[in-house]
């Protein structure tokens, strides 16, 4: 008898145990976060390779993107209520299209919440399908359990404000196009703090899609760097400090001149790559330089022939 309850028990936990096991990341006093793994999406981190944050706006929780999953949001915003249990989640604001950030927006809007993207995010979730088809194929259907794609209520543009009883968040729109259509940032003056997604990564080489564009990229860090917030939260990495853009900025630059060099020199994009300058991502060994910067450099090399 002892025996059946002991496994009834083991059972019982295995059940109820959370997939992800978030922990936050205290950035300031009102703002938290969750670190992603520095790896693509893989069956060990179920999808998480991206930050996500909340903010205590006074009345109410605003969480800057939902995850990979459904299952993942859940635990999410239970982390949420344990901190703040008395306050309703009002807002979940997408900072771009990408599967690991829009796919648990359902649960929150089951919670209530309104979805808040760019002016271009429906448009970039109707154009790419493709996108919300890896993690399909990649995790077992027990972590893929209710994870459906919904599109934002809200299409806010450049300066778009919500308000909170203690604080304001703007959402900013620094150029029309740097990784994505669809990215923006988000900014709350009283924290100086700025969460930019995947405008910058730290943890990670940073990914140049085909849909990027490496001008508008630059004059974004530009701009969002004159705000001189105090702690910037990338899309991946766990620097949080106010210089972290700083190595995303400096790769781009050498990426538009050393390319577009070597376009002219008619050279091929895998001797562009074995001759690719110094920079801090490859001076910091980090993780997916060789394998990212080729391909890199690849789509840029592929957009200037196509000019």
């Amino acid at each position: 008898m002892v025996k059946k309850v002991l496994i009834t028990a083991v059972l019982s936990v295995g059940l109820f145990a959370n997939v992800y096991n978030l922990k936050p990341k205290h950035i300031t006093k009102d703002i938290s976060c969750v670190v992603g793994d520095f790896a693509p999406p893989t069956k060990k981190n179920k999808g998480f390779v991206s930050n996500m944050c909340y903010v205590d706006m006074g009345d109410s929780i605003v969480v800057l993107d939902a995850g990979p999953t459904y299952i993942f949001a859940k635990e999410f915003y239970n982390l949420i209520k344990k901190e703040y249990p008395h306050k309703k989640v009002s807002y979940i604001i997408l900072s771009n299209y990408h599967d690991d950030r829009t796919q648990g927006a359902s649960f929150f809007k089951e919670k209530g919440a309104k979805i808040v993207g760019g002016k271009m995010i429906n448009e970039d979730i109707k154009n790419n399908p493709q996108k919300f088809e890896r993690m399909k194929h990649l995790l077992p259907k027990s972590v893929m359990k209710g994870t459906k794609v919904i599109k934002a209520d809200i299409l806010a543009g450049d300066g778009y404000k919500i308000k909170g009883s203690k604080k304001t968040l703007i959402i900013l729109k620094p150029s029309k196009v740097s990784e994505e259509k669809s990215d923006i940032a988000v900014y709350s003056p009283k924290d100086s703090f700025l969460f930019v997604g995947n405008m910058v990564f730290n943890g990670r080489m940073l990914n140049y899609t085909k849909h990027s564009n490496v001008d508008g990229w630059i004059k974004a860090l530009k701009k969002l760097a004159k705000l001189k917030a105090k702690h910037i939260a990338a899309g991946h990495g766990d620097d949080f400090s106010a210089n972290s853009y700083k190595d995303t900025l400096e790769y781009l630059k050498l990426l538009k001149k050393t390319v577009q060099k070597g376009y002219d020199d008619v050279a091929d994009p895998s001797d562009i790559a074995k001759n690719f300058p110094e920079n801090n991502y490859k001076k910091k060994n980090t993780p997916f330089y060789r394998q990212l910067n080729l391909h890199n450099i690849e789509n840029y090399y592929n957009q200037l022939d196509r000019q």
